[in-house]
């Protein structure tokens, strides 16, 4: 007899008392079905004995029969609560068994009834946009202009912060040529630390012509371990002083800039202005988004699966482990109390993300808000190439992980969220 109850609207048990004789049944017909394919020295092709079978394999056959009996209990509990979409795996919490059978429970847990009106677009807060001046747009101009400048010899007394020292130069260490330590007419930036520290500093004031001894030290953790946490000496030779002149701000600049031919200097001040709008928007929304995640979960109330609620509870706690010492971490291990007043802890921030996900969910079909496998390629190329991983192996790890799924619906609440704020911008 099975008997089926919703616990709520998200959780329910199936109880059953599954029959000895129901057992013994199917332990039979599994018996006789293995008899028919065992190939067993003395005995031919399908005519083992089923008694045979029965002893050999009397605890596989167990499995099965006990397997299939809870299968069916299952199956007819889903029925009787008229579930549609079971979410995770049933939990098996009782397990009794007895001479004339076994007692089982079994929690399921479905999708939560999640009851949402446009009302959700009450939290979406006024939008004001900060507006794009003509000195923001020059001087990104400026900056793009010195991108591209070009260094030019000039007639100084002394070098200076910012010059580009055209030098020839000799490393020495414990007095003996250092390996790749030299160069000739090399141009150094100075100020631009692309040498060891204190080397550039000690150029500044030297006079075209003029030859100076410069000492530092190798920091200790120098890519070049022979040399690393070393004195060294440099000859240096200033050959001439060069100072980097900005493009100047028209269409050529525009064409280089931009890598169009058609491009012209207003197209760029266009680009350009969209550009800081864009980084503006995003700066403004920022807060915005995280005002209407708060909004949406003190909203809206419902029932949610405790199975969905545990396993954000793990994975919250997987993150805190990693800020634990690892006596805190034996400390939880050995005492069971702690380890359960820890992971209460993390509760209802467990249960506020389940639930975000959940109305988010439910929004974004509203709002025909979608990410496609597409789109979530592209991005994961992208974050590979920022970490200078292989765009290829680096999407097999994540999709190993099994991350897609929160890394979509990361994505989802990220085009949700711009598209109400923009929405709101538009005064829709």
């Amino acid at each position: 007899m099975v008997e089926a109850n919703k616990i709520d609207s998200a959780n329910s048990i199936i109880k059953a008392k599954i029959d000895s004789k129901i057992l013994e049944e199917k332990k039979k017909k599994i018996a006789k079905e293995i008899a028919k394919k065992a190939k067993i020295q003395g005995f031919r092709p399908g005519k083992v004995p089923v008694k045979v079978v029965e002893k050999m394999y009397a605890e596989e056959i167990k499995r099965d029969a006990i397997s299939e009996a809870v299968k069916e209990v299952l199956d007819e509990g889903i029925k009787q609560l008229g579930a549609n979409e079971i979410i995770g795996e049933p939990q098996v919490i009782k397990f009794d068994e007895k001479e004339d059978g076994i007692d089982v429970e079994i929690k399921v847990f479905t999708k939560p009834e999640v009851n949402i009106d446009d009302s959700y677009k009450e939290c979406v807060p006024d939008v004001t946009l900060p507006e794009v001046s003509e000195e923001e747009i020059e001087e990104e101009l400026k900056k793009i202009a010195k991108q591209f400048a070009e260094s030019k010899v000039v007639d100084k007394e002394s070098l200076e912060k910012g010059d580009v020292a055209v030098i020839d130069f000799k490393g020495y260490i414990d007095s003996k040529p250092m390996e790749n330590g030299s160069a000739e007419s090399y141009p150094l930036e100075i100020g631009s630390g692309s040498f060891i520290e204190g080397f550039e500093e000690q150029l500044i004031g030297m006079k075209v012509g003029e030859s100076k001894k410069i000492k530092v030290k190798f920091p200790e953790n120098y890519g070049a371990k022979e040399i690393a946490g070393k004195e060294a000496e440099f000859d240096v030779t200033l050959q001439e002083i060069q100072e980097k002149v900005p493009a100047e701000i028209n269409d050529d600049l525009a064409k280089k800039y931009m890598n169009d031919e058609n491009a012209t200097l207003e197209t760029l001040k266009n680009y350009i202005k969209d550009s800081i709008l864009q980084r503006k928007k995003a700066e403004t929304f920022a807060p915005l988004k995280e005002q209407i995640l708060e909004c949406l979960v003190e909203k809206y109330n419902f029932d949610l699966p405790e199975n969905i609620v545990d396993q954000e509870v793990d994975v919250i706690i997987g993150n805190e482990a990693a800020k634990l010492t690892p006596a805190e971490i034996k400390e939880l291990q050995e005492n069971p109390e702690k380890l359960k007043e820890f992971r209460e802890k993390f509760v209802d921030e467990a249960k506020n993300r389940v639930k975000l996900t959940f109305i988010i969910d439910v929004i974004a079909k509203k709002e025909n808000v979608s990410v496609n496998d597409e789109e979530l390629t592209q991005i994961l190329y992208y974050e590979a190439l920022m970490q200078g991983q292989n765009p290829t192996e680096y999407i097999k790890q994540v999709q190993e992980q099994g991350l897609i799924p929160v890394l979509k619906m990361n994505l989802i609440q990220e085009k949700l969220l711009n598209k109400l704020l923009e929405d709101k911008v538009k005064g829709e």
